[in-house]
């Protein structure tokens, strides 16, 4: 065989090598963009469903204001850092508002007439989903970056990292400029809870 050939067959596997690696890095980085826009989305669903919320256990704790306030603030909060697009201020406005439901809860477990509202029942259940979504969403982040990081560090996949520029995922970060979150109406909408 023609050592032009062989030349030619390597450079063939190389080359297919290459475009494989970096159709790997495109992948990893968009999925890493859509997990930070998941948790905006659930984080910002979670923001609409606390006014259904407040006013279904209002009656219950009417001498808690604060509770009040301090949910009214975070959601605004959540609001605000999805409007922003910074998303580390935006996971550490939904932790706040996480903290902010924990007397909420509270008072929805440990009052029977409460728990057998029916509406109120299920607003608490779809909270709960919401919770569950926004800590796999989280985990499915953090995961991803993961990845991509050691794609990004290793031998071999670093020299073509290096080539195109692929450079380490902070994880949780500000997003570059240019860069922003899209939180579609749709896929926030809460339902709406009548007493």
């Amino acid at each position: 065989m023609p050592i032009w050939l062989i030349l030619l067959i390597l450079g063939a596997i190389v080359a297919v090598y290459i475009w494989s690696l970096y159709n790997q890095f495109v992948t990893i980085k968009t999925r890493i963009r859509a997990s930070i826009q998941e948790i905006g989305n659930q984080l910002k669903r979670q923001a609409e469903l606390i006014p259904n919320l407040v006013a279904s256990v209002k009656g219950y704790i009417k001498h808690e204001k604060a509770i009040f306030t301090e949910l009214t603030e975070a959601r605004k909060a959540v609001i605000k850092a999805i409007d922003g697009e910074n998303t580390q201020k935006l996971i550490d406005t939904g932790g706040r508002l996480q903290a902010a439901l924990a007397p909420i809860r509270a008072v929805f477990e440990s009052t029977p007439q409460l728990q057998a509202a029916g509406p109120t029942g299920k607003l608490m259940d779809e909270l709960r989903d919401t919770v569950d979504k926004v800590m796999y969403s989280r985990r499915t982040l953090i995961d991803l970056t993961a990845d991509y990081n050691v794609k990004v560090v290793t031998f071999p996949s670093n020299l073509v990292a290096k080539i195109f520029g692929f450079r380490q995922e902070p994880g949780l970060r500000t997003p570059e400029e240019g860069e922003h979150l899209e939180v579609g109406k749709e896929e926030t909408k809460a339902p709406k809870v009548e007493f």
